[in-house]
C-alpha cells in the first residue's frame, strides 16, 4: 500500500474515530458506575486543561511518528489500518455485560477472584490477582477473548501504534547481524499475551523466527489464533514464566518485552532483565516498551497516579519511580537508550560482544 496524502489522511481519520470511541466509552461507562455502584468510584485526582492538552499532543506526535515509519518502510503502511473490526464489534456487548462484576469486586476489594479450576502451584503469587479489576485475571479465554479491545479503548486507539514503537530499535539491533540470512535469525517476545506485538514485529520482519512465551494457556490459544491461522509464517509459542525462560544460553538474537514490567514486583523485574541478558546471543538486542515513569514524563503524574487508583496495579507505584536503567547495567547491558511516546517508554541496550 503506497503512502498518499489521502491514505495519511484516511489513517489520521481512523485514529481520530478510535480515540473519539475511547474517550466515549470511558465518559460512558464511568457515569454509569457513579449512577449504579458510587461507592465503587476509587478518589481521583482532576485532570487540568493543560495536561489534556499536552495529552493529546503528546498523542497527536506519536501517531505522526507512527506514520513516518510506515512510510520510511520500517513496517509496512497497511499495518496502520489492520483492525480487526468485525471481531471487536461482535466482543464489545460481552465487555457492558461484565461491568457489574468489575464493580462487585472494586466494591469487595476482591482482587483474587479467580477460575475456581486455577491450579496456583503453575503460577507466581503475583501473578494470580485481577489486573485492572478484569474478569478471571490472565486465566481465562474470556479474559483474553476480551484483552485487546479493552487495552485500545484504554489507550484510545493508540495501543498498537505503542507497540509498533518496539520494531525501529529492534530492527537497528538485528543490523549486528547483516551477514547472517533472516531466517537464521530469532527473536522472542515475552509475556506475549495476545499476540498482538508479535502480529506487528512479523510484518516488519517476515523471514525471522518468532518465539512468544506467556504464562497464560488461555492468552496463548487467544495469540494461536490470531498469529497462525493464516499463510504467514508460523510462530512458536511457548507457557514459561519470564522469570525463568525455557531457551538455551545465548540462542536469540533479539528479544522484546511489552507491557509487562509495571504488573511486577522489583525483583521480578530484575529476574527477566536477566534472563532477557541470558538468551542473548553476544551482540544481540533487548527492546522494553511499558508506561512512561515519573523521571521521564513528571507531566503525566497525576495521570500516572490516577491509573493506579482506578485499576488493580498492585506494583506500578514502585515501576515508575524505578531505575530501568539500572536494571538493564546491572545485568550487564551495554548502550542503552530510552525515549517516550505518548504514554509509553522505550529501551533498547545491547549485550556486548565477547
Amino acid at each position: 500500500m503506497a503512502t498518499t496524502p489521502l491514505s495519511k489522511l484516511a489513517y489520521q481519520t481512523l485514529q481520530q474515530g478510535k480515540s473519539i470511541a475511547g474517550l466515549a466509552h470511558k465518559g460512558l461507562s464511568t457515569k454509569l458506575m457513579e449512577l449504579v455502584a458510587p461507592d465503587a468510584m476509587p478518589s481521583t485526582e482532576s485532570v487540568s486543561a493543560d495536561i489534556l492538552q499536552t495529552l493529546r499532543s503528546s498523542m497527536m506526535q506519536l501517531e505522526e511518528r507512527d506514520w513516518q515509519e510506515a512510510e520510511q518502510g520500517l513496517y509496512p503502511t497497511a499495518l496502520l489500518f489492520d483492525v480487526p473490526w468485525l471481531d471487536w464489534a461482535s466482543r464489545y456487548p460481552q465487555i457492558w455485560l461484565d461491568l457489574p462484576a468489575i464493580w462487585n469486586r472494586k466494591l469487595e476489594h476482591n482482587v483474587r477472584d479467580l477460575p475456581k479450576t486455577t491450579d496456583s502451584s503453575l503460577f507466581p503469587d503475583y501473578y494470580l490477582q485481577n489486573f485492572h479489576h478484569q474478569t478471571d485475571g490472565y486465566l481465562s479465554d474470556r479474559s483474553a477473548g476480551l484483552y485487546d479491545l479493552q487495552v485500545e479503548i484504554l489507550f484510545n486507539g493508540t495501543a498498537d501504534a505503542m507497540r509498533r514503537r518496539v520494531i525501529a530499535p529492534l530492527k537497528r539491533g538485528l543490523k549486528h547481524f547483516a551477514d547472517r540470512s533472516p531466517a537464521s535469525l530469532r527473536v522472542l517476545d515475552v509475556a506475549t499475551g495476545t499476540g498482538r506485538t508479535l502480529h506487528q514485529i512479523r510484518s516488519a520482519l517476515p523471514h525471522v523466527e518468532l518465539i512468544g512465551i506467556d504464562l497464560s494457556d488461555a492468552y496463548l490459544r487467544q495469540a494461536n489464533r490470531w498469529l497462525n491461522k493464516t499463510q504467514s509464517s508460523l510462530v512458536q509459542l511457548i507457557r514459561a514464566n519470564g522469570e525463568s525462560l525455557l531457551l538455551a544460553d545465548a540462542c536469540l538474537q533479539g528479544v522484546t518485552c511489552v507491557f509487562l514490567l509495571h504488573e511486577l514486583p522489583g525483583d521480578a523485574r530484575q529476574n527477566v532483565v536477566n534472563e532477557a541478558w541470558r538468551v542473548l546471543e553476544p551482540g544481540g538486542v533487548l527492546v522494553l516498551a511499558d508506561s512512561v515513569q515519573l523521571a521521564d514524563a513528571p507531566q503525566f503524574s497525576v495521570v500516572m497516579e490516577n491509573f493506579r487508583r482506578f485499576f488493580h496495579e498492585p506494583y506500578y507505584r514502585d515501576y515508575i519511580g524505578d531505575d530501568i536503567d539500572a536494571r538493564l547495567r546491572t545485568a550487564g547491558f551495554k548502550e542503552i537508550t530510552a525515549d517516550s511516546h505518548f504514554m509509553t517508554r522505550i529501551w533498547s541496550a545491547r549485550k556486548p560482544d565477547c
